[in-house]
């Protein structure tokens, strides 16, 4: 189904400049195939390279508010007002993505949480990408695999400069796009120097390890979905861990796998990263959890164990991939 919006009465277009031109691309077909349990991770005894895209960026956010400085650099890196950006709002329930056949109830509940450009935004929906002057939004949604392995569905990512991914459950994430044409065409879109963002879930997708993959809770760190996108090799990505007391959560998977870095973004703060590197963004902290840290002699964690494997990178600093250090 393609639909034009400025065809579409109601608030779905409220807040839309006269010159964007917004286009819905949903397939709605019930998703009838069920992912098999994916096997947890194996033990991994040596290090290896944790490292993000060569070329293009990713721009994580750990949820909640997201503030107008994260926007714009996403926007800034997808190319600005000439920026092609694919919305995939598949990660939130079916209660909100809705169709009737004829339009769209897209987000309701969180449409009217949009300040202005100045603040912050609660939850970013296609509306927030025109405040801050792109001109080309497309939004992207299915459940069925085979539906996001057709090149129809794919197309708009074949020319899109960036990719932004909402909150909600991972899982549904990995269910609907994992080892399909849809994720080798993420990885295209970065090959070519795009970006990729994403807040809460749609940051923990970009790990390579899916952490909170349960499907039955999201208080389960390793759940029956373990593989994410992998577009940071060697990497368990968490959110919202300082809001709601995760800090320590990553210590047992990294134990057993210590080649995975933990990368534990809180609300309202992001990272920035490209090759090697990330830079924090916003108003609170990435807490790392680092194997090279943990006493690896000891069979159970301990306090003195896990505050020495933890520390935090704040804004405006950076962080090595690769050294596994902050870099000023």
């Amino acid at each position: 189904m393609v639909i034009e919006l400025s065809k579409i009465s109601g608030k779905v277009v409220a807040g839309l400049t006269v010159a964007a031109t917004l286009v819905i691309v949903l397939l709605t077909t019930v998703n009838t195939h069920h992912n098999n349990v994916i096997p947890a991770a194996p033990h991994l005894i040596d290090y290896a390279q944790t490292v993000g895209p060569k070329a293009g960026h990713l721009v994580l956010v750990g949820g909640g508010k997201i503030g107008a400085d994260i926007i714009k650099k996403f926007i800034a890196l997808a190319g600005g007002h000439r920026a092609k950006i694919v919305f995939i709002p598949t990660a939130e329930d079916d209660g909100e993505i809705s169709t009737n056949g004829t339009s769209i109830n897209l987000f309701t509940k969180s449409a009217g949480t949009m300040t202005d450009m100045l603040g912050e935004n609660e939850s970013v929906i296609p509306q927030t990408f025109y405040r801050y002057g792109a001109q080309m939004v497309t939004i992207l949604h299915t459940r069925a695999p085979k539906d996001a392995d057709k090149k129809s569905f794919v197309a708009p990512l074949t020319t899109a400069t960036g990719v932004w991914f909402t909150g909600g459950r991972q899982w549904r994430l990995s269910d609907a796009y994992l080892n399909t044409r849809t994720q080798t065409e993420l990885v295209s879109l970065l090959n070519r120097g795009g970006v990729i963002g994403g807040t809460s879930a749609g940051a923990t997708i970009q790990g390579s390890y899916l952490v909170r993959g349960s499907t039955s809770s999201n208080a389960v760190v390793e759940g029956n979905r373990t593989i994410g996108f992998g577009f940071i090799k060697n990497s368990a990505i968490d959110q919202h861990v300082l809001v709601r007391h995760r800090v320590y959560d990553l210590i047992p998977l990294i134990e057993e796998n210590p080649s995975l870095l933990g990368i534990g973004l809180d609300e309202q703060t992001a990272i920035i990263v490209h090759a090697d590197r990330f830079e924090v963004i916003g108003k609170s902290v990435v807490a790392i959890t680092d194997a090279r840290r943990l006493d690896m002699r000891t069979q159970s964690i301990s306090k003195n164990a896990a505050s020495k494997s933890i520390y935090f990178v704040g804004n405006a600093q950076w962080f090595d991939l690769v050294k596994r250090s902050i870099l000023n």
